[in-house]
């Protein structure tokens, strides 16, 4: 496999030894591996190297592995990275705590290195699986929709929408960057009620703008066409 498109793990542990032996083992099974020592500069390497897994030590000087977590999945490039936290606590309330801070797994020290390989070879499995089905998530700015769970936020803040603006908005994000006329989103979002006209539309993306704050500027107008939500 090209070195290009092998799965890419990040390790982060104080201790020398232990970051050289699993970057040599991660290595001879096909990995492209990279090792700290400093957790300090943990994220800005995560940010360039973009891994597909992260193993962190809990007990590390300066910056934990648990507060490491934290900044990893309050990172919008790294948030969705499997993370395996690796230390020498092994009291259940330490586990509970790192994986409520978000990790997906939990290895105590001393460890067994192909246990450990196994459980990282599951979570990229995990990743690989969960990347394969069509996101429920549209973005545009500082606007989120998120069509599983039917909630709309922007800036962060929740967004109340009714059902037809949700259907709007959802229409617009799924098709974004194609300019929309006022008559394809009659027909596509109303059905094209013959009580209705196309001023029904200006009205309904008017409100939705009002409610979505600063980020409603993402709904472009293009005169005298309809709308386009930028892409």
């Amino acid at each position: 496999m090209d070195a290009e498109h092998l799965k890419r793990i990040l390790i982060v542990d104080d201790e020398s030894d232990v970051t050289e032996l699993l970057d040599y083992k991660f290595r001879q099974a096909g990995y492209a591996v990279r090792t700290l020592n400093d957790p300090l500069r943990a994220l800005g390497l995560a940010r360039d190297f973009r891994p597909d897994l992260i193993i962190l030590d809990v007990m590390m000087p300066e910056l934990t592995g648990v507060q490491l977590l934290r900044m990893v999945r309050s990172d919008a490039l790294l948030q969705d990275t499997p993370v395996i936290l690796l230390t020498a606590k092994t009291e259940t309330a330490d586990k509970v705590k790192g994986l409520e801070s978000g990790a997906d797994d939990y290895v105590s020290k001393p460890f067994d290195v192909r246990e450990l390989m196994l459980r990282a070879q599951a979570l990229l499995r995990r990743a690989k699986s969960a990347a394969a089905k069509p996101s429920t998530r549209l973005a545009a700015g500082a606007l989120l929709l998120d069509i599983e769970r039917h909630e709309v936020s922007s800036q962060g803040k929740a967004v109340e929408l009714t059902a037809t603006e949700f259907k709007l908005l959802r229409l617009m994000l799924e098709r974004k960057g194609r300019v929309q006329s006022r008559e394809e989103l009659l027909s596509d979002v109303w059905n094209y009620s013959p009580d209705l006209e196309t001023r029904t539309v200006d009205t309904h993306v008017r409100r939705l703008r009002e409610k979505l704050g600063p980020a409603g500027d993402v709904i472009e107008t293009v005169r005298g066409v309809g709308y386009r939500v930028a892409g």
